[in-house]
This record gives structure tokens, C-alpha cells and sequence, in this order.
């Protein structure tokens, strides 16, 4: 499948790059993709806590809410181009830090690597949350026998309200985009372009999710800058709804690129 073809324009940077609250001129960007079936409003939250600090912007995939009628992607890479496109044209005065949760997080990173070695605009950081590093993933985390199995898996982690699932017209507005999600997901083999960053990565993880240390540790491999590791309480989902703690590790992470980012390859834990 291929990503639908943008339009150049601030109405398809419009479409793509939602920014829910105002920032100061200076104010750090901050890139946020959502996870596999997740939406930019997801991030709304974040995005009011960090305002006017750090200018959030959510990435809107297509398939979904008010880009439903576009096909959904099911292709990371394909995905990842026409995103870094957009950040990169026309070049920001300031490097954004790009930040992804689960599936969000193959998308950052292979949306920072096109910055980089496409464009020569390599982010300021990397925050991956929830997810294994590309060249150690070893099978999809929410892949399964059949696209069923897949959606179980996601249940299981939390990432699905019951009762959505329990709403079949809300369900059926959501199933498609999640469906071809879990498939990009399913599919996602890194390598289409270098894969060594110049900027910082920290990865975050959930103390109760599957994600073992040497999981989050095997990102390091992908950076030759700083690189740190964080553990939260809570799951796969731990930063639902973005708790407090959640917003303030971002504002340290992203402003000004200071404390767990910056420093050595050292693990923190919270």
C-alpha cells in the first residue's frame, strides 16, 4: 500500500502536524507519534501541561478520525518519508526532539534517521517509549496467528478502552486503522536507510511490561551520542492520560536536551 500523496502546503502540513496550544518563539519542538490504533489527541494532554515551554506536535496518521477517508497506511517506511518530508521542508530554525510510543517509536526513529541522512537535519534527540530497538526485534510485539491474535495482544496490553471494543459502530470506526497499524507493525523491517543516529536517545519503558532492560539497553546500538534508559510504574501504557511525573520527565528530556538525556550511558530508574 502507499501512503497517500501529500500536497505541499500549510494545509497538508495542517493534516499531518496538529498543534493544540500556542508556544513562545523559543520554546523547544517536540514531535509525539501515537501508538499502534492511537490518534494525535492522544497527546493533547501533554501538550497542555508543556505549553508554552515546549511546542507539541502530534502526528495525525492517515484512516483515522478526520483523515478516515484516506486510506490507512500499512507500510512504517512509507509512513516515516512523507513525515520527515514535512519536518525537514521547509528547515526548522531549531532541531525538534521527536518522541514515539510503541509502534510511535519505530515510526520516530525511522523518521529521524530520514532527517539525518536524507536531509542533514538530524533531530535534536530521540525518546522511544515501549518498544524493542529495530535491529534487535526479533518478531512484532503486536503481531499474532492472524490479525485476531494481533488485536488480542493489544487488549492484553492495555492499549484498547473495553468499552470501545464493546461499541460496535465506535469499533468499526477504529478497526480498520488499528488493522492496518498491527499489519505496519507486523511488517516493519529496519534498514531502508542508515540507521546510526548523531542524536541523544533515551528509552523509556513501563516496569510492568514485557520490555526486559537488555530491550530498552539494545538502543544505545543506534545512537553515538549520550543514551540513558527510564523505568516507570505501570505497564505497556504507563503514560496514559500523561501523569505528572510523565510530563515532567519530558520537560526535562526535551528542554534543554538537560538531565536523563544529556548525561552519560547510564539507566535511571523511577
Amino acid at each position: 500500500m502507499t501512503v497517500p500523496t501529500a500536497h505541499n502546503g500549510v494545509s497538508d502540513r495542517a493534516a499531518w502536524l496538529r498543534a493544540f496550544h500556542g508556544a513562545r518563539e523559543q520554546a523547544r519542538t517536540l514531535v509525539c507519534f501515537p501508538h499502534a490504533g492511537g490518534t494525535a489527541g492522544q497527546y493533547f494532554p501533554l501538550s497542555a501541561a508543556l505549553a508554552s515551554d515546549v511546542r507539541v506536535l502530534a502526528v495525525q496518521y492517515p484512516g483515522r478520525q478526520d483523515r478516515c477517508a484516506e486510506p490507512a497506511f500499512d507500510d512504517v517506511a512509507q509512513l516515516a518519508d512523507e513525515i520527515a518530508r514535512l519536518l525537514a521542508e521547509p528547515r526548522p530554525a531549531s532541531s525538534p526532539v521527536l518522541f514515539g510510543h510503541s509502534l510511535g517509536a519505530l515510526v520516530a526513529f525511522e523518521t529521524a534517521a530520514r532527517l539525518e541522512h536524507r536531509y542533514g537535519a538530524p533531530p535534536a534527540g530521540l525518546i522511544v517509549s515501549g518498544m524493542q530497538a529495530p535491529y534487535r526485534r526479533t518478531s512484532s510485539r503486536l503481531s499474532g496467528d492472524g490479525e485476531d491474535a494481533a488485536l488480542e495482544a493489544l487488549l492484553r496490553l492495555g492499549g484498547t478502552d473495553p468499552a470501545i471494543t464493546g461499541n460496535p459502530e465506535l469499533w468499526a470506526m477504529i478497526l480498520p486503522a488499528l488493522r492496518s497499524d498491527l499489519r505496519a507493525a507486523a511488517a516493519y523491517r529496519p534498514g531502508s536507510c542508515p540507521a546510526l543516529l548523531s542524536c541523544p536517545i533515551t528509552a523509556w519503558t513501563g516496569r510492568d511490561d514485557e520490555l526486559g532492560h537488555g530491550d530498552l539497553q539494545d538502543w544505545a546500538e543506534h545512537t553515538t551520542a549520550a543514551f540513558c534508559t527510564r523505568h516507570f510504574a505501570g505497564g505497556h501504557f504507563y503514560l496514559d492520560g500523561f501523569p505528572p511525573l510523565i510530563v515532567e520527565a519530558v520537560r526535562t528530556a526535551v528542554t534543554p536536551m538537560t538531565g536523563c538525556i544529556a548525561q552519560a550511558r547510564t539507566r535511571t530508574d523511577i
